[in-house]
């Protein structure tokens, strides 16, 4: 039976007046209120599963891994640790996916052995069997992961970490490790982790890249098991607060244009955006050994603008192999949670979700190379109820949504607004007992922010609230418009059209039962509110 936990918490009353973000730096700071007494049950553990984004069945989940697309299913690997809820000896946990929504976890891909444990990697699809490791007419997966050797690190070693292959003949299903283990040996770098594979076809050939403590290493093979370091990029560009970990990188033609450019994802961690875990990215040109930056990216200091997600929570993300060039798309996945608190959140049986799978574009605005962020399409199948309004004046504070409308727990939403002169917004997100997630755009810093210091459980860290978190406003567009993917423990914001996208959790005591949309300054017209029930089995 379930234990009923009980709290005592206040109900909030709103009164009549607004705060305005000119005239503090608490960011929509909650509106003034008269209480009283009353309990619920609150939520916990289970209640906080989300309905459509990733978690495992059990204990505790990180990085993805060795993601790719093959006969109508996406794989998705991932650090897992089968024994407890916080971070252990990893392991390749495995799940599969027709549209990258609906999961299915499967059973443990690769184990730890006496080599070590089995840190982050990728993953290919080695149509060619340039490998050698394809028999019978199957085509070879071949996955590159990290040994991690914890008896060397004990004993103060620094080489600890070494690349090393593995491949399936069954579709990601079950591995056989390569005898010759390892492929690439230390060559003396404390941290020298996350290989991430892809196949060249520019200049026909298999190019790694490589985390090695603060910058980035290039490989280059022929057949996967024989590896060249062909270059280094990063020392002393961008953000380098903390260590450089789980690279990405591959060529994208620039929206509308033949322009071809190369993409590297760097992520790091401490040292994001907003404190603790972050990525960031580079754009550049790629001669089949070098990666040079565009000018813009070539002298970046730890401010710069160039980053996948600006919120606390998304980490470690990596994009699927062998998405058919017919697609044309570049698809994406990361990690939904921060190192400065993964470990503590309020749940138990599970720990960490990833995010909802997302489609990288390269745009280029006013003369600058960008990346902007959008959810896969195939989140859209599964809408189901509709609200929509038009022309709703926002003056103080306007309800828009409650769930007997559309359930706040699993919603897609978007809005759109042109009154740019002076506007400054912010949606509210409550329930009725006083948890509020505030969110919107601050047009005296031209800022994006959110604000989740009252929404719900925060005492398990104070890292979880000790900022309000930012991010620039990157669009010069006369309108703002946006996408809100909202799951019970989780909110994803794309803003113009995904061009600054905030990524953040949190743990209300009872679920969202109303979206409400406030002025901070002057009066404005939402132009138009479109929200989605999202319904899984």
């Amino acid at each position: 039976m379930k234990k009923i936990v009980y709290l005592l918490v206040y109900m909030i009353i709103p009164v009549s007046f607004f705060t305005s973000c000119k005239e503090t730096k608490e960011h929509a700071a909650p509106i003034k209120n008269q209480t009283k007494m009353t309990s619920v049950e609150i939520q916990k553990d289970e209640d906080f599963r989300p309905n459509f984004h990733f978690t495992p069945k059990n204990n505790w989940m990180n990085d993805p891994n060795g993601m790719f697309y093959f006969n109508g299913y996406f794989h998705l690997f991932f650090q897992y640790y089968p024994d407890d809820n916080v971070w252990g000896p990893m392991h390749w946990g495995h799940a599969v996916s027709s549209d990258m929504i609906s999961w299915k976890e499967q059973p443990i891909a690769i184990y730890p052995d006496e080599k070590g444990y089995i840190f982050s990697g990728s993953a290919v699809v080695d149509k060619n069997n340039t490998s050698g490791f394809g028999k019978d007419g199957k085509t070879p997966i071949v996955a590159m992961f990290t040994y991690h050797d914890p008896k060397g690190e004990e004993k103060g070693a620094i080489d600890y970490q070494s690349q090393a292959i593995a491949y399936s003949l069954d579709e990601g299903q079950t591995w056989t490790k390569y005898e010759a283990n390892p492929v690439i040996e230390n060559p003396g770098i404390k941290d020298f982790r996350d290989p991430k594979v892809i196949w060249d076809g520019i200049h026909q050939q298999w190019i790694m890249v490589l985390a090695a403590h603060d910058k980035t290493l290039f490989y280059a093979s022929k057949d996967l098991k024989n590896w060249t370091r062909q270059s280094e990029f990063g020392e002393g560009i961008g953000a380098h607060g903390g260590v450089w970990e789980c690279p990405d990188f591959f060529p994208m033609y620039v929206e509308g244009t033949d322009e071809v450019k190369w993409v590297l994802i760097q992520s790091l961690n401490p040292g994001g955006y907003n404190g603790g875990s972050g990525t960031q990215y580079f754009i550049g040109d790629f001669d089949g050994k070098k990666f040079t930056p565009v000018e813009q990216m070539s002298n970046l200091d730890s401010n710069h603008p160039y980053w996948i997600d600006f919120g606390k929570d998304n980490y470690a993300g990596v994009t699927w192999a062998n998405i058919p060039e017919e697609n044309g798309r570049v698809l994406f996945l990361g990690w939904m949670s921060n190192w400065e608190y993964a470990q503590k959140v309020p749940t138990e049986t599970w720990r960490s979700a990833m995010t909802v799978a997302r489609e990288l574009k390269l745009e280029k605005l006013d003369g600058k190379y960008l990346i902007s962020s959008v959810p896969v399409k195939e989140l859209q199948s599964y809408r189901s109820k509709k609200y929509k309004a038009q022309n709703v004046q926002i003056d103080g504070l306007t309800k828009i949504i409650n769930a007997e409308k559309i359930a706040l727990s699993s919603a897609e939403i978007r809005f759109e607004i042109s009154d740019l002169e002076k506007t400054t917004y912010q949606f509210k997100l409550s329930n009725s007992v006083g948890d509020e997630l505030l969110f919107g755009y601050d047009h005296s810093n031209n800022e994006f922010f959110i604000n989740r210091s009252k929404a719900g459980q925060t005492d398990f860290s104070k890292e979880f609230t000790s900022e309000i978190s930012t991010a620039p406003r990157i669009s010069t567009a006369n309108k703002f418009d946006g996408t809100i993917i909202i799951d019970r423990t989780s909110i994803e914001l794309f803003f113009d059209e995904g061009k600054t996208v905030m990524t953040e959790i949190f743990f209300p005591n009872r679920p969202w039962e109303t979206l409400s949309v406030q002025s901070m300054d002057v009066p404005f017209t939402l132009n138009e509110i479109e929200a989605y029930q999202l319904t899984f089995n």
